[in-house]
């Protein structure tokens, strides 16, 4: 009842996220307010069953409002030239931290190539696809 069209849920092993769509009648912080109950009885039980976290987020008039987010760390290992690029964007105020710079540069790459990472993500289904009917599978 509280979206006007299927929600888009999307997961990995950390976060299940949740958004809808909602009308331009209520503003978003009113959503937001008078949903919270209901949302985190459904978080308690997605938590439960999922062994994950959830989020909510809702989408109006071509705007996107997430409430809550999950952000588990990351560990990597950069060498000194890929630290020189976090840190020059930390150092220029485009980023407060490495993390946000790193952050800053996944959502780059997701944007500009989204098309590739599409048509990647397409490829690892058809492995797991091919394996699952592999002679290993029986």
């Amino acid at each position: 009842d509280w979206f006007t069209s299927p929600v888009k849920i999307e997961f990995d092993d950390d976060e299940i996220q949740i958004i809808g769509t909602v009308t331009n009648d209520a503003p978003i912080h009113e959503f937001r307010s008078s949903t919270r109950v209901d949302r985190m009885a459904i978080a308690d039980q997605l938590e439960a069953r999922f062994d994950r976290k959830d989020s909510w987020g809702v989408e109006q008039g071509g705007v996107s409002v997430l409430f809550t987010t999950q952000s588990p760390p990351i560990t990597t290992r950069l060498r000194l030239s890929e630290r020189v690029v976090l840190d020059t964007l930390v150092n220029a105020g485009d980023a407060r931290s490495r993390s946000d710079a790193l952050g800053w540069c996944v959502k780059l790459v997701g944007l500009h190539e989204a098309e590739w990472l599409a048509d990647l993500r397409g490829a690892l289904i058809d492995v797991a696809r091919i394996r699952d009917a592999g002679p290993n599978s029986r």
